[in-house]
């Protein structure tokens, strides 16, 4: 859709303009027999069945290359479910100029016209589009239906819909205006484009960090991980489907040390919205200020990168309620979450009952064909990550300190699977502590009951991330400790519950140190990001004589 058409026919609007209610989407349960049951497993089949073509989309033309990847499944590595084009310097250019020659008409659309666009998206999300961005979400992250649904339709679905909401509440807030004078603030967009790069792990975030400055005005070149380009396609083709307007976002494909480079160095850079790795993100950091003479100004940066995300459970601990914590928090989506539960640090006293609990249930644990819903865990995301998942748990085998509890199987015969897997140790000093691996891997480090306090100071100490943390208690004090010793460890901080699943509209996500910027995702906070507030003052009756009274 040509934006001139949208600018050009808007009658602009009389009255103050209010979205829809909104509430968080209802997450489907899938239970046997249901017909979402049914129906999501019919398009899995059909979607697996497919080679998609998945073409970059620059100023709203599909853009094939010459370069190509392969998609494939991380469960069944030999089947191939798409055809990736890649860009290259020259389809960047093409990006950056569509994004560029969109600015204008785009910034100027009234922002209703913008909200209706993303409203709409939500709701074809929720409805016809649901099960192929879930089977999508399936097949090329290999995640199971429940993280699928939760990430790919719920949490997507709420980032669109409450994204509006906050924009709404960042146009509200407006100064004083005293007798005579009339104070306004307009929030404009940035003035350049933002480039957002987005993982694997969250088909919703992968979607979010485009959407939400496209919708406060600005225009975006979008490059998904390539392991998540089928979902992505799909959602492209959700936008473009509400309507979104050429050159908007402009979806490129390919390597991101190849894609991101051309792309940093425009003079038009307006800002930078990422989620990946801390590596990776202090590039761009170094990239920026490194051509900090060349843009037209300073480029906003908002990322959230890595965690060694904790448990700490004080002797009071619910055990059942802790060990559910640990599987869940550590071993949903493979670990592969950057919220992921990989540290847990148990009192010596509680220790052999847990053990004995999370032995129990982890040798329940299926991993498996993520099409096979009695499944808990699919395959981690493709060889590299398995490669450094099955050197670390080879390592930590050997290791003098530690002790393997539970798991440690690998197989990437078929797909790269990694049993979850469960380490005991007695060394802060251990790798396991320190380094993300991103995987299954779960491990304990043991305390003295009586050493409780020392142990949080230790934990604030022993991680340079900052991401997400949990401390399970019954003994209100011992709560209070950890909130206020943890202050700075976690932006996201639970309280006997597992450290992942945040939810948009309840749980601002986001942390700090090496763990981002933490802007927090599903909030104002990160929408506010993408404006560039110019205070308007209108005086009605302006002085005419330069003196003061004081000079009578």
């Amino acid at each position: 859709m040509a934006l001139a058409s949208i600018t050009a026919h808007s009658p602009g609007s009389h009255g103050m303009i209010q979205p829809p209610p909104v509430a968080n989407e209802i997450v489907r349960a899938y239970v046997p027999g249901s017909p979402e049951r049914s129906s999501l497993q019919r398009r899995l089949a059909a979607l697996a069945a497919e080679v998609t073509d998945i073409p970059l989309v620059i100023d709203g033309k599909e853009v094939r290359s010459d370069g190509i990847m392969r998609a494939c499944m991380p469960h069944d590595h030999a089947r191939q479910i798409g055809v990736i084009h890649v860009a290259g310097p020259s389809e960047v250019r093409m990006a950056v100029d569509a994004a560029n020659r969109a600015a204008s008409d785009w910034a100027r659309t009234p922002y209703e016209e913008r909200a209706a666009v993303f409203l709409r998206a939500a709701d074809l999300l929720a409805g016809p589009w649901r099960d192929t961005l879930n089977a999508a979400t399936m097949l090329g992250q290999s995640k199971t239906v429940h993280q699928a649904e939760i990430d790919a339709a719920a949490e997507l679905v709420d980032f669109l819909r409450f994204n509006v909401h906050y924009m709404m509440r960042i146009y509200r807030e407006q100064p004083i205006s005293p007798s005579g004078v009339w104070n306004r603030v307009d929030y404009r967009p940035l003035e350049g484009f933002v480039l957002a790069v987005t993982p694997f792990n969250f088909t919703a975030i992968a979607g979010n960090l485009p959407a939400a400055p496209a919708l406060l005005g600005n225009t975006v070149v979008w490059k998904p991980a390539p392991t998540a380009a089928l979902s992505a396609h799909f959602f492209m083709q959700i936008l473009r489907a509400a309507g979104l307007p050429d050159g908007v976002i402009n979806l490129v494909h390919g390597d991101g040390a190849k894609v991101v480079p051309p792309a940093l160095v425009e003079p038009s850079l307006g800002g930078v919205h990422f989620t990946g790795s801390t590596a990776v993100f202090n590039e761009i950091h170094r990239s920026v200020a490194g051509n900090i003479d060349r843009y037209n100004g300073y480029p906003r940066i908002v990322g959230e990168t890595g965690g060694k995300n904790f448990i700490v459970a004080h002797p009071s601990a619910d055990l059942d309620a802790l060990a559910t914590a640990i599987i869940r928090g550590g071993f949903e989506y493979q670990g592969q979450k950057c919220s992921a539960a990989s540290r847990v640090f148990v009192p010596r006293s509680i220790w052999p009952k847990l053990r004995a609990a999370l032995c129990d249930q982890i040798a329940t644990i299926k991993v498996g064909d993520v099409a096979d819903l009695s499944n808990f865990m699919g395959a981690v995301i493709d060889a590299r990550a398995f490669r450094r998942h099955e050197a670390a748990i080879v390592a930590a085998s050997r290791a003098a300190d530690t002790r393997l509890v539970a798991g440690g199987g690998t197989d990437d015969r078929k797909g790269f699977f990694v049993q979850p897997t469960l380490f005991e140790t007695g060394s802060w000093s251990s790798p396991l502590l320190r380094d993300e691996l991103f995987g299954p891997i779960v491990t304990a480090c043991l305390y003295e009951d009586a050493d409780f306090g020392p142990t949080l100071g230790a934990i604030d100490q022993s991680s340079r991330y900052g991401l997400t943390g949990a401390v399970f208690a019954r003994d209100r004090a011992a709560i209070a400790l950890a909130l206020s010793v943890l202050r700075n460890a976690a932006g996201n901080f639970y309280i006997n519950d597992k450290p992942t699943g945040a939810v948009v509209g309840q749980q601002p996500f986001g942390g700090s140190r090496a763990s981002g910027t933490n802007d927090k995702a599903g909030s104002l906070w990160n929408l506010i990001r993408w404006v560039s507030p110019r205070a308007i003052k209108e005086t009605f009756v302006p002085p005419v004589d330069y003196r003061y009274p004081f000079m009578d």
